[in-house]
């Protein structure tokens, strides 16, 4: 596996894995151009995105996806790293990430690669074309983490 930077455009299969972590595409085409994005390979095929964006100095992990064949092999721990040391480079001081409160697997992958929980936005995804659902779960609130860098 190789983690790398990507300059290229997101072409139709990196937009199918973008939108495994988050199935509504208006809200990945709104920070998809000015993110940064790293990608994972295997061989040719790219198997895992990041895409993080920056506001002063604190960076987002706006997404992370791992292609469903390559999940349980610490792929995305691996992202995250790569995410926290470009942050931290580029001269950020913390990184952030949300997820659902549905989400249970994300966010224990989370709190493993050190960011806490900082706080909620109640009924976040109330406004998705359709409800999602989680673990028996309905996906309503966005948790947020930060990592200090």
């Amino acid at each position: 596996m190789n983690i790398q930077h990507h300059s290229g455009e997101i072409d139709s299969d990196l937009m199918t894995l973008l939108l495994t972590a988050d199935p509504d595409k208006n809200a990945i085409l709104s920070y998809i151009k000015s993110a940064e994005i790293i990608i994972a390979l295997d061989s040719e095929k790219i198997i895992a995105v990041a895409a993080i964006t920056k506001t002063d100095n604190e960076f987002e992990l706006k997404n992370i996806a791992v292609a469903s064949d390559y999940q349980g092999r610490g792929i995305a721990k691996s992202l995250i790293a790569a995410s926290k040391d470009y942050a931290k480079e580029s001269g950020a001081t913390s990184l952030i990430v949300g997820t659902g409160n549905s989400s249970l697997s994300q966010l224990a992958l989370y709190q493993k690669c050190g960011f806490r929980i900082s706080h909620v936005i109640p009924d976040f995804f109330l406004e998705y074309d359709e409800p999602i659902f989680e673990n028996g779960i309905r996906c309503l609130d966005l948790v947020m983490l930060r990592a200090e860098l």
